[in-house]
């Protein structure tokens, strides 16, 4: 069932350089996508991903794109040029530490304001799947990184009614 929803498709992962993100890719590969669209605002992690996947996977048609997923116009431009079916959404602040005092606003608007950009799109480009990889902080929350994963959920459950793109959410352990 997953090689029909995979294979000969058009995948594209965000925050494709992080440990969640490029473990995604490396699973994904298995099911022969046509193109991976691999997204990270981490130009050094998008390099190590690249280079890794030349070696490992040379059959695989990659495509490295920089770009932060709060940046509508460059995310617009990215679907419209590659029409990916399914979209894996892994891109997140996810360092509870780091998040909380000065950073907290990063944290809300990369992980909500970043899922609601990605989604409005993934709606706007008829993309079949969208994936929103959570964590289980977004349960009973006591944190901002916690809060702003929430948050994204419930924006991916709005969207979700907001046009034919299906929405997905996974919630994995010590993200």
């Amino acid at each position: 069932a997953l090689s029909l929803s995979y294979s000969d498709r058009v995948i594209l992962v965000t925050g494709a350089g992080g440990s969640i993100g490029s473990e995604l890719c490396r699973q994904l590969v298995r099911f022969n996508p046509s193109l991976l669209v691999l997204v990270d605002v981490s130009e050094y992690a998008l390099y190590k991903l690249t280079e890794e996947f030349t070696r490992a996977h040379p059959n695989c048609r990659i495509v490295p794109v920089v770009g932060n997923v709060i940046d509508g116009r460059r995310m617009d431009r990215v679907l419209a040029e590659y029409r990916p079916a399914v979209i894996f959404h892994a891109a997140a602040y996810k360092h509870v530490p780091l998040m909380e005092d000065i950073n907290t606003w990063e944290a809300i608007r990369n992980n909500a304001y970043g899922t609601y950009t990605m989604g409005s799109l993934a709606n706007q480009y008829g993309v079949e799947r969208f994936v929103l990889v959570s964590t289980d902080k977004a349960v009973n929350t006591t944190n901002v990184m916690g809060a702003s994963k929430r948050l994204a959920e419930l924006v991916c459950h709005c969207l979700n009614k907001a046009g034919k793109t299906q929405f997905e959410m996974v919630r994995f352990g010590n993200v």
